[in-house]
């Protein structure tokens, strides 16, 4: 791998060589060939995920860590508010950061082809479940475009999809020779121009446009014309409304000028995926889904060439680029993939199956696997939910904690019963837990209390849960008046209102969801034999 590294820097940097670092370095000079096979921007888009990709297991919830969510963000400039206010870059300004990337700030073709591989690769994760849209046919030009499609059906594959490879001028160097024995180890199957079908739709849900960068000229050749019109014919097909795949096109579409478009005859994908920064030509791309990848430009660049680029949201490697498109709600569905959930399989008592499949959320790493949604309801029967957070549980039952004069509190006095839901959307688990509810004993609720962080124990001291207060400030005011008062380390003392409450359990239900909404619902009930307390399985229509 290394040496094939120290041959790629070798090579840009005879490249780089050839051009001036001043601060208006000149564009790199394109011959007539049909491919430039110097640096490309496309390969720069590899870097700063190479770290990610290696640090994070690659399964289901791991994905969407690549993945843009709406949490708290770090990257280039502030977050603009229309796609106007992002940059766009021209062709030559597109090749000049490559070349800064690849000189003087170190960056190697192999580190940026992995980056751009996998931003791609998590952008349609993003948008393109592999439960819907599974079969992926990456169509591979010769040069760096390509070599990011190759990168980019590596991961899919340990994404979970099953991806198909199109690479029909294929590039003799060590760096694409390399990534296509990958791709062999994992028998991804490569197909021949020949084997493709008429009509792509029939045998792929996705194809990746990964033919030609921004460094592209002229008219496209044989092969590549013929593939090109391979994917207009699905916008074609798209607009008759028969069955369609999703084009996803790298960086640039395919046979478009990067500071122009493809024409009223061109390609017109589902998603781009655009590197670095967009190019001019992205202001054509009308498509649903607009992302940025390639997480590694530098303050240094950022400033140079005054980028106003969306923020990354937390580790992720793609951003979506404007506002996504308008769903049809009714639409929404997710056709689940799980494994049986057998009557024969699954632990007589329900504590112990709750216990098992609370091992498995743990050790897929799902986000706060504790989390339920607790139901009461008034005298009268009206009803109330909110979310709340598992504190212990034992053959006794579930035991969560809350301010006494709560809503949930009031309604527990009245009708002392509840039910909680855990969903692991991770595993395509739902648990539902049906019983009475009472309060836990002070002493417990005490030692729990001390256990809890000391803004956290201050912080149920401040709020007078489920009452209006004026404003946000106010809680602030008093949590800083508490904290200064016991700065001394001295002990909080819990508030008077504030404790657990237990459920006991008089019903269990675990869901698995399944394809065609055909999904394992396992009941667990008490019933007596023989004088002795059992549990009943049942299994329930979905």
């Amino acid at each position: 791998m290394w040496p094939l590294a120290s041959r790629s820097r070798k090579m840009t940097r005879l490249l780089f060589l050839t051009q001036s670092l001043s601060s208006n370095p000149k564009p790199i000079s394109h011959s007539h060939t049909y491919y430039n096979y110097s640096v490309s921007r496309s390969f720069h888009n590899s870097i700063s995920n190479l770290s990610l990709a290696f640090l994070h297991p690659i399964r289901s919830p791991a994905i969407c860590a690549f993945c843009s969510k709406p949490s708290s963000a770090v990257g280039v400039g502030s977050l603009p508010s229309m796609t106007e206010d992002i940059s766009y870059l021209t062709q030559r300004e597109a090749a000049e950061i490559d070349e800064i990337l690849m000189g003087p700030l170190g960056f190697s073709v192999d580190q940026l082809m992995e980056l751009a591989g996998l931003s791609v690769a998590t952008s349609i994760a993003e948008v393109y479940k592999p439960s819907e849209y599974n079969r992926v046919l990456a169509i591979c030009g010769p040069g760096n475009n390509g070599g990011d499609g190759l990168v980019a059906a590596r991961h899919l594959h340990h994404f979970g999809y099953k991806p198909s490879v199109c690479y029909p001028k294929r590039t003799a160097k060590p760096l694409y020779t390399g990534l296509v024995t990958q791709l062999e180890s994992l028998s991804v199957p490569f197909i021949s121009v020949e084997d493709l079908p008429l009509d792509l739709s029939k045998d792929f849900d996705i194809i990746v446009d990964a033919m030609f960068g921004f460094s592209f000229h002229g008219s496209p050749r044989p092969p590549f014309d013929n593939l090109i019109q391979k994917l207009v014919c699905i916008n074609n097909y798209d607009q008759t409304r028969q069955k369609s795949s999703a084009v996803v096109s790298i960086d640039i579409p395919s046979g478009w000028h990067v500071e122009g478009d493809g024409g009223a005859e061109g390609i017109k994908p589902d998603m781009l995926v655009s590197l670095t920064a967009p190019k001019l030509c992205a202001k054509k791309f009308f498509g649903p889904h607009h992302f940025l990848g390639g997480r590694f430009v530098p303050p240094s660049i950022a400033d140079k060439y005054k980028l106003r680029l969306p923020p990354y949201p937390g580790t992720s490697m793609c951003v979506r680029i404007g506002r996504p498109a308008q769903v049809d709600i009714s639409a929404l569905r997710e056709n689940y993939v799980s494994p049986e959930f057998l009557e024969e399989q699954v632990e007589a008592d329900p504590f112990d199956q709750f216990r098992k499949w609370f091992d498995d959320v743990v050790a897929a790493g799902l986000r706060e696997p504790n989390a339920m949604a607790l139901s009461t309801a008034s005298k009268n029967g009206k009803p109330s939910s909110r979310m709340v957070l598992l504190k212990g549980f034992d053959k006794n039952g579930f035991v969560w904690y809350t301010n006494y004069e709560s809503r949930k509190a009031h309604e527990l006095s009245e009708n002392p019963h509840a039910s909680l839901l855990f969903h692991w959307d991770g595993l395509n688990r739902q648990v539902r837990v049906e019983g009475s509810v009472q309060k836990i004993s002070d002493e417990e609720s005490d030692q729990y209390f001390h256990s809890r962080p000391r803004g956290s124990q201050i912080g149920a001291i401040v709020s007078k849960q489920s009452t209006v207060v004026p404003g946000r400030h106010v809680l602030y005011d008093q949590y800083k008046e508490l904290e200064e008062k016991f700065s001394d380390g001295s002990i909080i003392p819990k508030p008077k209102n504030w404790g657990g409450y237990r459920l006991k359990p008089e019903l269990f239900e675990f869901w698995q969801g399944q394809k065609s909404r055909l999904h394992d619902r396992l009941q667990y009930s008490p019933e007596e034999i023989n004088g002795q307390q059992v549990w009943k399985i049942e299994r329930l229509a979905p």
